[in-house]
């Protein structure tokens, strides 16, 4: 997996200053919007590689730095990383991530580039992101058309948001996930499952962040299964709105 570029780097205005984010642009130079949410490791090139990924798919690509508050730290993708990144990560103020991440949606939303519907990816830290955000976004008559969140990290501590989702939404796990317990885990999948249009799907043998191309936690056949279905979601919900915006 080869480190990609953005299109476009830019910020947005939020409350209390400009929130970084970047533009991955399909080769039609429009489409559906997918806000990507990032890992617990920040924006990496791992991130931007499957920005890329999805771009080339046809999707208009934004990136939002949800770490910017905190100085937008470089943190190393690995287990040499991990206690730095789990230490940014707390140190967030949730609901102000939160926020942010509505902002960078409506953002996206509002883009010329963009011209049908909008979904939501995230990866550890960001499928929780992802679905935090799909819930504030819905109380406002705004649900996504799409949420996929790949062992998001922060769901079991939000479950009291689950009745709020109203996307259609796709969730991937891994069935010897290190950090978060199984029964954490059953949790959220009774949780997911009892939304009219969700999918829950589970790996045996994969940890947390196996689409992770890092060898401390890549599982190369969970990773290989996880994104077809991934991009099958996001074409079925995302894919034939475009042009109506």
């Amino acid at each position: 997996m080869t480190t990609a570029t953005p299109d476009e780097r830019s910020t947005t205005a939020v409350e209390g200053g400009e929130l970084p984010v970047e533009l991955f642009l399909p080769a039609a130079g429009s489409g559906p919007g997918i806000v990507l949410f990032q890992e617990i490791f920040g924006v990496t090139g791992y991130i931007r590689s499957r920005a890329r990924d999805l771009a080339d798919l046809g999707y208009v690509v934004l990136v939002p730095e949800s770490y910017w508050r905190l100085g937008s730290p470089v943190i190393s993708e690995g287990m040499d990383g991990l206690e730095e990144a789990m230490g940014a990560s707390n140190r967030l103020d949730w609901d102000q991530t939160v926020a942010d991440a509505v902002a960078a949606t409506r953002h996206l939303t509002q883009r010329s580039e963009v011209t049908g519907a909008t979904g939501l990816v995230g990866f550890c830290f960001g499928g929780g992101l992802a679905w935090a955000t799909a819930a504030v976004l819905a109380d406002e008559g705004e649900a996504p058309a799409a949420l996929v969140a790949y062992y998001g990290s922060q769901i079991p501590t939000l479950l009291d948001l689950a009745e709020r989702v109203r996307s259609p939404q796709l969730h991937h796990w891994g069935n010897s996930d290190q950090f978060i317990p199984a029964e954490g885990v059953a949790a959220v999948e009774d949780a997911v499952t009892a939304a009219e249009d969700a999918t829950f799907c589970r790996y045996d043998g994969a940890g947390h962040a196996f689409d992770n191309p890092s060898p401390a936690f890549h599982h190369a056949e969970a990773s290989a299964l996880a994104w077809p279905v991934t991009t099958d979601w996001l074409a079925t919900h995302l894919a034939g709105t475009a042009g109506a915006s």
